[in-house]
């Protein structure tokens, strides 16, 4: 049996569907498994344990790239293909992987006419579900036991001494300060940022690290400008296997919905999650419902990807609560650092 998992997209997504990969590999021990993905996402997936192929669609090369991927899946010859992309290019993906047997979502969950391009169909998922939930139903379609919730992910050793280097001279326990987002609507904002970490130094003793892409440069400068040396920039200066074991190293992380957040759940980090214009109802990191702090206004939950009154929302957090939830975090039992 050869099983294709297509999830081209984001980190998180991938992150959460990683438990269905860990229990299609215990259920169907001798299969050979893989997974469609984009580059952003690639090496989180690159080496993973329970992972036999991998086949990267190099999006940046545009329709040149579409033949020859479809081919390299096609010449794996495929049986099955599930498809939790939920959108168009999923499930074109699925469909012309040549697998005979492409498990979609319901046309309640699909995009874009996704729901077309499968043959067989989860059964309905309910808004407020889960998502790491809806990608582990796609195992009890296929008939498979019920698993532990696993990752599978931890550093390598040159990854963990990476990660050393880079925080080495600031002070324990190590906070991660998640400072980017996909949409605009979703960031805090740099002086409630500077103030928890300024707090949780006084309280807790603790140094940190500010991560994120370029694109959150300016945002760190401002964090910076508000705090002293137990504050180190990282920003745009890691690759994502080197914000894999920072965040493996760190006692908290704090942010607001991203990628990252779910990285440092899946590693056993306790995260401290702000939310606003998305729901923590289907998204929460995993392990991590007690630390999650919500901004109140009458249009939240809206989903837009930008803002048009200011993020209410997000103005609605307050430092003394993320700081309160970020010291009940640091109160969560040590968990194991490696799920491997």
């Amino acid at each position: 049996m050869r099983l294709l998992i297509v999830l081209p997209g984001a980190l998180g997504d991938v992150i959460r569907a990683l438990p269905l990969l860990g229990r299609l590999r215990r259920g169907a021990s001798s299969a050979t498994l893989g997974w469609a993905v984009e580059p952003p996402s690639a090496p989180v997936l690159a080496g993973h344990p329970w992972l036999d192929r991998l086949h990267v669609f190099e999006r940046p090369r545009g329709v040149r790239g579409v033949a020859p991927f479809l081919r390299e899946l096609r010449a794996a010859g495929y049986d099955v293909a599930l498809d939790l992309g939920r959108g168009l290019k999923s499930g074109v993906i699925a469909r012309f992987s040549g697998a005979p047997l492409r498990v979609g979502f319901h046309r309640e969950n699909g995009r874009e006419g996704s729901w077309l391009f499968a043959n067989r169909h989860l059964p309905p998922q309910g808004p407020a579900r889960p998502k790491l939930a809806q990608f582990l139903a796609f195992g009890d379609v296929l008939g498979l036991p019920p698993a532990e919730i696993e990752f599978g992910l931890g550093p390598s050793d040159t990854e963990a001494r990476e990660a050393a280097a880079l925080t080495a001279g600031l002070p324990e326990p190590l906070v991660a300060a998640c400072l980017g987002s996909s949409c605009s609507s979703r960031r805090w904002f740099p002086s409630d940022t500077a103030a928890v970490l300024r707090e949780l130094r006084v309280r807790h003793g603790a140094g940190a690290v500010l991560l994120g892409t370029v694109a959150d440069a300016p945002f760190a400068a401002r964090v910076q400008a508000e705090t002293d040396g137990t504050v180190r920039d990282l920003v745009g200066r890691t690759t994502l296997r080197q914000l894999l074991a920072i965040l493996a190293h760190a006692r908290l992380a704090f942010g607001p919905d991203s990628g990252a957040l779910h990285l440092a759940a899946a590693l056993g980090t306790p995260v401290v999650s702000l939310w606003g214009a998305t729901s923590p109802a289907r998204s929460t990191p995993f392990g991590c419902d007690a630390l999650v702090v919500s901004g109140s206004a009458p249009c939240a939950p809206c989903f837009l990807a930008t803002c048009p009154i200011g993020r209410l929302c997000m103005r609605a957090i307050s430092v003394e609560t993320v700081v309160a939830r970020s010291t009940a975090g640091f109160d969560v039992t040590e968990p194991a650092r490696d799920a491997r």
